[in-house]
């Protein structure tokens, strides 16, 4: 791919859903179908709860978390506050990783940077003079979401699994993409300095969010994604694509392996040209 077709480059992108949905399965693929495109990529890990992402991404070892790179939360000494209490942006959130102590990231043989974020999910990342893909892997349910942390988003993709639950929070997180592309401020009745209240409103108010994309997941066959897409279309949803149950990557998250992807790969290309198609239109 020619440098100047590498639309997505500097692109943020979160990847949200229910537990179990498989939001770490599909970064895995499209930062692996990213790669093979050329583009740099950098894997965000915001689940401090997700343990097998390095080992999905083929790594040995986790980097350690931004979080300590920051000096821990402030009530500890260090810069990081509650984005609840606090929703000012965090000191030093644009990070080069060619500054970046080795230990805070890891490499895979592919190129594929992981940082793991902790509880920091608002992060700017460059790396040598360019601006990497960030594929953001949020934590299981949509709290982030909810405390702004999808603002700073160029494009959020909803995992969904064939279940009611990833349906109706799919609805939800529609209706809530809506409600920041419309100016709709967020809830500051917690706030009680009037600076953080305009900082808060600032950052919804300035949301560089593009729109909400869709993606099935661990779709079992035809039938299964006819029903699904049925079921979406109902509440105005259409996904840009799906990902099929294949076993081996069952077996790779089981085993603690790098993703087994062969057979999902083409599916993935597919998504990443649906999204750039989409950022070229922007």
């Amino acid at each position: 791919m020619n440098t100047d077709d590498r639309v997505l480059a500097g692109v943020r992108i979160g990847l949200l859903g229910k537990g179990g949905a498989g939001k770490s399965t599909l970064a895995v693929l499209l930062a692996n179908g990213l790669r093979q495109r050329g583009y740099e990529v950098c894997v965000l890990d915001a689940d401090s709860t997700n343990i097998g992402l390095p080992q999905a991404l083929g790594l040995e070892q986790a980097p350690l978390p931004l979080l300590e790179h920051f000096g821990g939360m402030v009530f500890s000494g260090g810069r990081v506050t509650c984005p609840v209490d606090d929703p000012t942006p965090l000191p030093g959130a644009e990070i080069t990783l060619d500054e970046l102590p080795a230990a805070y990231q890891a490499q895979n043989q592919q190129g594929i940077t992981l940082l793991a974020a902790g509880k920091i999910g608002d992060l700017r990342i460059q790396s040598r003079g360019t601006s990497p893909v960030t594929l953001v892997d949020f934590k299981a349910g949509f709290e982030d979401s909810a405390r702004g942390a999808i603002t700073g988003l160029d494009w959020v993709i909803v995992v969904v699994d064939p279940t009611t639950a990833s349906i109706e929070m799919a609805q939800h997180m529609r209706h809530m993409v809506d409600q920041i592309r419309a100016g709709v401020l967020p809830a500051t009745q917690h706030l009680h300095d009037p600076e953080l209240i305009a900082w808060a409103n600032r950052i919804f108010t300035s949301a560089a969010l593009q729109d909400v994309l869709f993606v099935l997941n661990r779709v079992r066959d035809d039938e299964m994604e006819r029903y699904l897409r049925s079921r979406l279309a109902e509440k105005g949803i259409h996904p840009i694509g799906a990902v099929h149950e294949q076993s081996s990557i069952s077996t790779s998250w089981m085993t603690g392996t790098a993703l087994a992807t062969a057979g999902a790969q083409a599916e993935a290309e597919a998504i990443i040209e649906e999204l750039e198609r989409r950022q070229r239109q922007v």
